[in-house]
Formats: C-alpha cells, structure tokens, sequence
C-alpha cells in the first residue's frame, strides 16, 4: 500500500534521512524503530507532506503522492497522529473529533465512526464535553487517534503513541490499535521507541539509524535479533 524508495530530506544544511526505502503492504502494521534522532519522526512527517523530501519517491495505493500537499495527501485516506498529540486542547473531545471528520460530508458516517471511536474509547465518551487540555497525557493520545479515524483513514501513521503516557494506559491504547488493524482493516505505520511493544503488536519491522534503514524482517526474527535485542530491547 505504500512504497518509499530512496527518500532523502535535509533540513538546511543538515541531512536526515539518507535514502530510507521501505514498504508497508496493505492491512499490516509496520513498526519503525530507532533511537532519539534516527530520523523516525522525520520520515512520517515526509510521508505526510509536513516536509518535503529533497529527492527520492512516495508511492500510496499505486500513486505518486511525493510533494504533494497535506491536505490532499489526507483527503486519500492517509492520516498522520504526530509525536506529542496535537490536540486542540480549548475544544472539547467532541468538537477534535469532529475536526477530525473537517473532509467528510456524510453526517450517518461521521455519527456511526464517533459512536465507534467512544466504544474503542470509553473514557472519551465520559468526556466528551471536557476540553481536551484538561485531560492526561494518555486521554489525550486516545483523543488524537480517534480524531484520526473519523478523518475515514485507510492507512493510520502513529508517531510515538507511548510517548509520556502511564504504563497501564499505554497497554490499553496498543490493544486498541490491534483491534482497529483487526476490525477496520486499517493498514499501520508505527513507530515507536519501545521497541518491545512495538514489535510485539507489528507484523513487520525496520530499524533506522541516523537516517538510514539498518536492518528489516518480520518482527519476531527482529525481536530475536541478538543486535537489535542489544541495542533496542534492553538485553
């Protein structure tokens, strides 16, 4: 469903990504893991058209989406969670979802996915008319997933879900993310600096290190990798 082949990106004078290919084929999720500053977030915003690629090509879902803008790179059911949440924290849950669904015009489809983001979410439905500034780091994270789902994804990239969020918390929202690959057959691309569990929910794996893919392989041969345990797993 998508294919990168050769992405460079280079802020000013300074190169992230050095050729990073990779492929994440339709219904799968895909982790990407690295330490700080391998270039992770770098790539999702690429995909996402945040920042343009200085060469290097995107394809999603058969076409050539490489510079394209954000907007019409959302509007072909590509949607981006960023590191750190982004939500509108003076609105509340109800009204980012609804932010979320800005691109839909069809009022039972937006009904019927908010409906499903409360039931994947209870807590959001608990506070549904509470800003979102005033909830945990976790509520939040939930929150910027649901608004993703009611922008009527068919590829979801989720940029550090774990990030600053309580431990119990974070296993429930990665259960939530297999079960909406499960129930909505949503492809994902996650990346992830708890390497454990995101390989531990993925299918496929790559490892990137100052901008460059290192290793790649299904994700349990990734898990027993004695390089990647070494330097990513903590053994």
């Amino acid at each position: 469903m998508l294919a990168v082949e050769n992405l460079h990106v280079a802020y000013g004078s300074i190169k992230a990504l050095h050729g990073v290919s990779l492929k994440v084929p339709a219904g799968k999720i895909v982790t990407l893991i690295g330490a700080n500053g391998a270039g992770k977030s770098t790539t999702l915003r690429a995909l996402s058209g945040l920042v343009k690629s200085t060469s290097g090509s995107i394809r999603y879902d058969g076409q050539d989406i490489t510079g394209l803008a954000p907007h019409k790179i959302v509007a072909r059911g590509l949607c981006h969670v960023p590191e750190g949440r982004m939500v509108f924290t003076n609105l509340t849950v109800r009204e980012n979802l609804a932010m979320g669904a800005f691109l839909q015009k069809d009022k039972a489809w937006i009904a019927q996915q908010t409906d499903y983001v409360f039931h994947l979410f209870p807590r959001l439905k608990e506070r549904e008319n509470q800003a979102a500034g005033t909830m945990s780091g976790g509520e939040q994270q939930m929150l910027a997933i649901g608004r993703a789902l009611l922008g009527k994804p068919k590829f979801l990239m989720l940029d550090e879900p774990s990030l600053g969020i309580a431990p119990l918390l974070v296993k429930s929202i990665f259960e939530r993310i297999v079960e909406i690959n499960r129930e909505q057959g949503l492809t994902i691309l996650l990346v992830e600096q708890n390497a454990n569990l995101a390989l531990d929910v993925s299918h496929y794996g790559y490892v990137l290190e100052t901008g460059s893919i290192l290793l790649e392989g299904p994700s349990s041969e990734l898990k027993a990798n004695p390089r990647v345990q070494e330097a990513y797993l903590g053994a």
